[in-house]
Order: structure tokens, then sequence, then C-alpha cells
């Protein structure tokens, strides 16, 4: 049972300003990939979300990413909360990557010392990481969805999207207060 002091907490430091408003842009980078990735199905891209903003990376015209970045936020702000969370997150890799390497940690626990040993476990290791990884597409989801983003915009609004070209790959900076 939670007490109410660590109800207090557990809301209390997702809401700081700092973790609030990255959960935020995270959800609307989020949101606009979804909404790029239905108009450019064929057209890589990926985002990382910070406390300014976020950068989405991939070859599309800044016109483009500011229609997309406006139908993401009128949208989220219209109650579709499904836009925030994405399948390709880095949260969903990186859960998997720690289960998978808890359950291998586990399956290998007290094997003896000859190479042999651990030869024979492999089966139980192989098998336990590939339970962790399918119990991992669940779990990722949803700290997307309680931890690492937010669909609640409240004020946040995009102040600026510039292009920064690199070689040739294009990157936006969308830039957001509030």
């Amino acid at each position: 049972m939670t007490t109410p002091a660590q109800k207090s907490y557990q809301t209390t430091v997702l809401d700081y300003p700092l973790v609030s408003r990255i959960r935020r842009n995270h959800g609307l980078e989020h949101a606009t990939l979804h909404v790029l990735s239905r108009r450019q199905p064929r057209t890589p891209m990926a985002g990382h979300s910070d406390m300014k903003g976020f950068w989405l990376l991939g070859d599309v015209s800044t016109e483009e990413v500011q229609s997309a970045v406006d139908e993401a936020l009128r949208r989220l702000k219209a109650g579709e909360r499904s836009l925030a969370v994405h399948p390709n997150c880095g949260t969903n890799i990186v859960t998997s990557g720690i289960l998978a390497g808890a359950a291998a940690i586990v399956g290998l626990f007290g094997v003896g010392r000859r190479f042999r040993d651990k030869l024979e476990r492999l089966p139980l290791v192989f098998t336990l990481a590939t339970l962790a990884l399918i119990v991992s597409q669940p779990v990722g989801r949803l700290l997307q969805e309680n931890v690492t983003t937010s669909a609640d915009l409240g004020d946040l609004e995009v102040v600026e999207i510039r292009v920064v070209r690199k070689g040739r790959a294009p990157a936006h900076r969308i830039v957001t207060r509030g």
C-alpha cells in the first residue's frame, strides 16, 4: 500500500519543472513522428527530446515538419494520448536490454567455474532472455505512458522550428516553451 507521503513523492518527481518539460517535449516528439511517418512511411526518422524542445532527424522539409508539429499539438490537446507513445522509443530499447541482460545473469547464476558448465546452461539463458524480451514490450509501453513521456502538454507551445544541415542529412530543432 502506498502511503500519502510516498504517493506525493512519486507524483512530485515527475512534476518537477525540468522533468515535466522533458516528458511533455518527448510526448510531442512522438506525436510528431507518428504524424510524419503516416504521411511519409518510407522516410527514416528519429527524434531526441530535452528540456528546450526536441530534435527531429530525417529528410523532411521544414514545411512538412511545421505541419506535423501543428497537427500533433492539436491532436494531443484534443485527447489523443496514444500519440505520445512510440514503438521505436529508446525507452523500449533500454527496457528490453535491461530485462534480457538480467534474465541472462539469472540463467547463469550459480553455474560452476568450468566453461562446459556455462555452455550447458545456454539453452536456459536463451529461453529466459527471450521471455524477458517478450515481457519488455508491454513494460516499455507502460514506462513511456507513465514515466518518460506525457500526453498532457499543458501550456506547452512551439516557438521556433529551424533546420540544421550537417552533410546531406537535415535535422530540425523544434524549440518549445511552457
